[in-house]
């Protein structure tokens, strides 16, 4: 995926950080503030709703506590369908949102919904795609596990916590198009409702290798149940990720971002959403989230309102060109 942030995305999220805040804004506080996970907890949509609900109450930038409610199904569209079509007006409510949601809008899997039915309100990171093994596999690097489906696809199962053609299928794709696989139709991967999920029946030994992101893997690392054999970024990480080898470094050129951020009911009223994206921001900008961001593995992307609008755009149209290249979309 061309992970790119325009310079007139940039140049928009400037002057959002520079312009005031409405005096209208002060108008609204949650009474009942909800976020909704779309998956099963041990996931990253459950990571950003609880880590970021967390860190919005133990900085007072909420005035209560910030209940999570997981929501799985359809690869976020259960959660979507149920804010699009039973809490449109709902001000309390934010919901996580990632490149999962993008590709799943790209490829018109939640029936009869669009990007636009919801207000996007900020970005909190970017999160960076792993491909792992169980800790006690034979395999070790990225080629090795390539080589072993280009022998034979049928042995090799890989699981992930989005639906069949979602970004966490996608990235192995484009792994598997980068290392020389000609048809990667054949690449056989499972989906689960949460990366958590996939990471039990990878341990059970129903799966070969997982597709997830950084921040929800690296429990699982720091537990000893899995090694990281690629992690899909243009260049090692830094700190105690330093260790795992890119993608690109074993020869297999494949780089996977997954913005991390919010959406929130498409008829919440301005002064909830302007409230709900200057607290994003305001968090973004904390030294506390920086350190969560460094401890997790997040990138930076700083984007909020129009801005961040503007960006999951541009994502929802480069997935649909990625979808079309590698035969997912006609």
């Amino acid at each position: 995926m061309r992970f790119s942030i325009t310079g007139r995305g940039l140049l928009a999220a400037a002057a959002l950080l520079l312009t005031p805040m409405a005096a209208s804004a002060q108008d609204f506080t949650p009474e009942n503030p909800e976020c909704i996970a779309p998956a099963n907890p041990g996931g990253g949509w459950d990571f950003t709703c609880r880590q970021v609900g967390k860190s919005l109450q133990d900085l007072d930038i909420i005035p209560s506590t910030m209940q999570v409610v997981n929501l799985s199904g359809g690869g976020g569209g259960v959660a979507f369908a149920e804010v699009v079509n039973k809490r449109n007006d709902d001000n309390d409510l934010i919901v996580a949102a990632s490149s999962a949601t993008a590709t799943r809008l790209a490829q018109n899997a939640y029936p009869g919904n669009t990007m636009d039915q919801v207000r996007w309100l900020g970005a909190i990171g970017a999160d960076y795609g792993v491909i792992a093994v169980a800790a006690d596999s034979e395999i070790d690097t990225l080629p090795a596990l390539m080589d072993q489906i280009k022998a034979d696809p049928s042995a090799i199962s890989i699981g992930g916590g989005s639906a069949v053609g979602g970004w966490d299928h996608l990235k192995v794709l484009i792994a598997a198009q980068k290392a020389g696989i000609e048809d990667v139709r054949q690449v056989k991967y499972i989906a689960f409702a949460g990366g958590g999920e996939a990471v039990t029946q990878l341990l059970a030994g129903s799966l070969q290798a997982f597709t997830g992101d950084l921040s929800e893997a690296k429990g699982f690392v720091d537990s000893g149940d899995i090694k990281v054999i690629a992690v899909l970024a243009p260049e090692r990480l830094e700190g105690e990720f330093s260790e795992f080898q890119t993608a690109k470094e074993q020869g297999i050129d494949a780089i996977g971002a997954n913005w991390r951020g919010f959406y929130a009911p498409g008829g919440m009223s301005d002064d909830a959403y302007d409230y709900w994206v200057k607290a994003i921001g305001t968090l973004y900008a904390s030294d506390e989230w920086k350190a969560i961001m460094e401890a997790n593995g997040l990138a930076p992307l700083d984007l909020q309102g129009e801005a961040f609008q503007s960006f999951v755009s541009d994502s929802v149209q480069e997935i649909t060109d990625l979808s079309k290249e590698i035969g997912i979309l006609q």
